[in-house]
């Protein structure tokens, strides 16, 4: 056993030998009981900020493979790294040249295995910017760095300025062509950097930000794209959000209708600009394929110098990049869209030219949605046009007017139907006044409508004689497989006068009102059967004589049993509506029509209805002339 002389001020003996982490002074027992002092190792490399706060993981295992340990402090820089990497035994020479055998520190944690050999790079500063210390990772990161240096001079500027503050906040930065992310990890007069590598994890991120801008970005397009069925104001979008996101300018090319191309051009932070374009699109190559559908021409094969001048926003300069790519829209391509980049920006790169292929599959659904509802609503403009009710006016010197609602409020066509013919007859001066009221509601009833008003028109050379007239059209219905039927009034108006002369005549429908100038109302004596239920039909007509402002009133039964009132369920009935065409006395026809049809809307309220149909047939009064006219 060696000299109690030699015995340190403090022990520490921990599982490397106990030096690393002890004071001034430490003592080493060996083998047989002995000891001796040697000095501590150095302070910036202790456990409190070395290797136990490192922020990577890291476990010891022993040769046995039984047992775990972490160590105090890195061995590697410790020193007594004689011990570390010897034998079996190790000699320590004490102060007093005397020495003792004592055995290694763990191979674990040899400077193999511990520090110098961890993959995350690590250096460790003091107070004054020196290094201290610096592992294998961190000298490869930093070749001219090294113990005793100044860290200014050898490691990252941003590294150093983050040291110099005193931070001990987590800092990012690039060293290289890498990026890292710093942990400071103080400990007495240093600090130990670690420095962590996050170049793939950062590009991981970055890219998930992008795809997630992407992916935002082809959602409020689609929105913004879908959000008309204007084809021109579709154009206008996708030029727009071309030029802001994807390019320098955009321009939007339709297919050819009539004589040149519809296109909407763009530049960024501009407006859309509409022009027709005469030109041949191979001027362009890739513009012709992609107008016809075609997969798009990878825009390095595209020479932006030989691009046309008509493809150049005004004063836009010298282009650099161009992308053509084809609008695909439901069954026919939509267009093209041609993407321009100046001079000075990089060109596309090929997940720019998916990218914009993904927007412009959006942006052709949209616009070939417009076109097709365009279409649509052109074709239903024209069928509506025929199913409508005409505007009606004085005829051969006698008022006319008419109104209609739906049953639908929505819709705009019906069951109910009137007409007003000017006369064709031999002796020109009879007109036919049709009003009828067909089977069934909305588009379907309307579908017969419009076939029973053609028929009406091709019967009209035999407008004199009703009974004849109703006869042809029963027989034309009555083959019908739907077995659906109408009622219908038939008036022949004929002005004689300062009178009206009509001849009335009812098949099914309720007969109509005449308004005396007296205030009084009464029922035309007509009557007859449905058309185009039984094979025969009957029918009376009656012949009517109107005094000037006087009027001869033709409704639908939707007016007569429409349902509302105070408690919603009354009928607005007969009585009710004489009694109100009873105040339409010396009216004109359109302010009978008027009345009628306001004040049976009141009475409906928001209720559900039937369609509604009155036709007014009034004899003009006479206009005052001469001392009359004071």
């Amino acid at each position: 056993m060696a000299d109690p002389a030699h015995t340190a001020p403090a022990v520490a003996i921990d599982g490397t030998g106990g030096r690393t982490a002890a004071p001034a002074e430490a003592v080493v027992i060996d083998g047989t009981g002995g000891r001796t002092t040697t000095p501590a190792a150095p302070a910036p490399t202790d456990s409190i900020g070395g290797w136990t706060t490192a922020p990577t993981a890291a476990v010891v295992i022993d040769a046995a493979g039984g047992r775990t340990t972490t160590p105090a402090a890195p061995a590697a820089i410790d020193n007594t790294a004689d011990r570390t990497t010897a034998p079996a035994e190790a000699v320590v020479i004490d102060a007093a040249g005397g020495r003792t055998t004592t055995p290694a520190a763990p191979a674990a944690t040899d400077s193999t295995g511990g520090w110098t050999a961890a993959p995350t790079a690590a250096v460790v500063i003091d107070r004054s910017g020196t290094i201290r210390a610096l592992n294998d990772a961190a000298h490869l990161l930093f070749p001219s760095a090294g113990a005793g240096r100044a860290a200014a001079d050898t490691v990252a500027g941003w590294l150093v300025a983050a040291h110099d503050r005193g931070s001990d906040e987590v800092v990012r930065g690039e060293a290289g062509e890498r990026a890292f992310v710093a942990y400071p990890a103080p400990h007495g007069e240093a600090v130990t950097w670690w420095l962590v590598d996050e170049t793939d994890a950062r590009s991981a991120r970055e890219a998930l930000a992008r795809e997630q801008r992407r992916t935002a970005f082809l959602s409020e397009a689609s929105a913004a794209l879908l959000g008309s069925l204007n084809l021109d104001r579709c154009m206008d979008v996708a030029a727009r959000l071309a030029a802001e996101h994807l390019a320098d300018a955009a321009l939007v090319v339709a297919p050819a209708a009539g004589r040149g191309f519809p296109a909407v051009s763009c530049v960024r932070g501009g407006r859309p600009a509409r022009v027709r374009l005469d030109i041949d699109p191979d001027e362009l190559p890739g513009l012709g394929e992609a107008l016809q559908g075609f997969p798009p021409v990878p825009s390095r094969w595209l020479d932006p110098g030989s691009a046309p001048s008509w493809v150049l926003p005004a004063g836009f300069g010298p282009v650099g990049s161009i992308v053509v790519t084809p609008l695909p829209g439901h069954g026919v391509p939509a267009g093209a869209l041609v993407l321009l980049r100046r001079g000075d920006r990089a060109s596309f790169t090929d997940q720019e030219e998916l990218f914009a292929r993904l927007f412009a599959a959006r942006a052709g659904a949209a616009m070939s949605a417009a076109r097709v509802f365009a279409l649509q609503a052109s074709i239903t403009d024209t069928l509506m046009r025929e199913l409508l009710p005409p505007t009606l006016a004085q005829l051969g010197g006698v008022e006319f007017a008419g109104r209609y609602r739906p049953a639908r409020d929505g819709e705009r066509i019906g069951g109910d139907f009137y007409d007003v013919h000017p006369a064709i007859t031999a002796d020109g001066d009879e007109s036919l006044a049709v009003l009828g009221d067909v089977c069934g509601k909305g588009l379907d009833a309307a579908v017969l409508t419009g076939k029973i008003r053609t028929t009406l028109r091709a019967l009209l050379p035999m407008a004199g004689d009703h009974h004849r007239l109703l006869e042809l059209l029963n027989r034309t219905l009555g083959g019908n497989a739907d077995a659906r039927y109408v009622t219908l009034v038939l008036a022949s108006v004929r002005r004689e006068g300062a009178t009206v002369r009509l001849r009335v005549t009812c098949a099914g429908h309720p007969p109509p009102l005449i308004v005396r100038t007296g205030g009084g109302v009464e029922e035309a004596d007509s009557r007859g059967t449905l058309i185009g239920v039984l094979p025969e039909i009957k029918a009376t007509s009656a012949d009517i004589t109107l005094q000037p402002g006087e009027t001869c009133l033709l409704y639908t039964d939707g007016i007569v049993e429409a349902k509302g009132g105070p408690l919603g369920d009354a009928m607005f009935g007969e009585e009710r509506l004489k009694q109100v065409v009873a105040e339409c006395a010396n009216m004109p026809a359109d302010a009978v029509v008027e009345r009628v049809q306001m004040l049976a809307s009141q009475w409906i309220g928001r209720g559900t209805h039937d369609d509604m149909a009155v036709l007014a047939i009034t004899a003009p009064r006479a206009q005052p002339t001469g001392p009359d006219l004071a």
